[in-house]
């Protein structure tokens, strides 16, 4: 068994919509659809919980897709506070043990090729795994104070972009979260949270079309990949 949560309470004020990104209009559905039938569309994915934010009216209500379960909670303002409340909101049924993936709202181009490689190799890791894209462009440094100049190039070798799912044990990723919020730690994925702890999440290449929507430009490049994903 193994269930999804999903943090979608942010209101995407820098997106500059007039409502959350999430449920922006998409090859005619809305976003956060597309990202959910990308997880329960896959067989071994039994259901998600989706973290809302309190009287959000953009909510659908859906109760089932591709004939599974999905239960919402209410998120936080913060998108480790949403995954903390999502993963404690989980059926009782889930236990500690048991594999979680975290997806964001807005990475709605998953497939299901690169879903199955995170769960077999996730799975067999004591820790958990991250799908990620290694990084192919020369990266450049710049220094506070010195205005937008480059000041140094970086390594680009070892150097990988963090995309969900992540995978992780509900209660190793919960333990791990609220460490980071003890410690006033504002963490910027699950990944980063367990590397708090000295853990190692293995790293699962993935397509590099499986974007996250964070520009209006992005839109239209995601309805292209959805177009050819279908």
């Amino acid at each position: 068994m193994t269930w999804a949560v999903m943090p979608a309470a942010g209101r995407g004020a820098r997106f500059g919509a007039d409502m959350p990104k999430q449920y922006l209009s998409l090859a005619g559905r809305p976003m956060i659809e597309h990202s959910l039938r990308a997880l329960l569309g896959h067989p071994d994915v039994d259901g998600v919980m989706v973290a809302l934010a309190p009287d959000d009216p953009w909510w659908a209500g859906w109760r089932h897709m591709e004939n599974k379960p999905i239960y919402t909670c209410i998120g936080g303002a913060e998108r480790a506070d949403s995954v903390l409340a999502a993963l404690h909101a989980l059926p009782a049924t889930v236990s500690d043990d048991q594999w979680v993936l975290v997806h964001d709202a807005a990475r709605p181009c998953l497939r299901g090729v690169d879903l199955s490689r995170l769960l077999a190799i996730g799975q067999a890791d004591a820790i958990g795994a991250i799908l990620a894209a290694p990084v192919r462009d020369t990266i450049k440094r710049a220094v506070a104070g010195e205005g937008l100049r480059s000041t140094a190039t970086e390594p680009r070798d070892q150097l990988w972009r963090a995309m969900t799912p992540q995978l992780f044990r509900r209660g190793g990723l919960t333990r791990a979260l609220q460490a980071a919020m003890r410690g006033k730690i504002a963490v910027t994925d699950e990944a980063m949270a367990m590397e708090l702890l000295g853990l190692k999440p293995r790293l699962v290449e993935c397509s590099e079309d499986n974007i996250k929507v964070t520009t209006p430009a992005d839109i239209a490049l995601a309805e292209s990949v959805l177009k050819r994903m279908d």
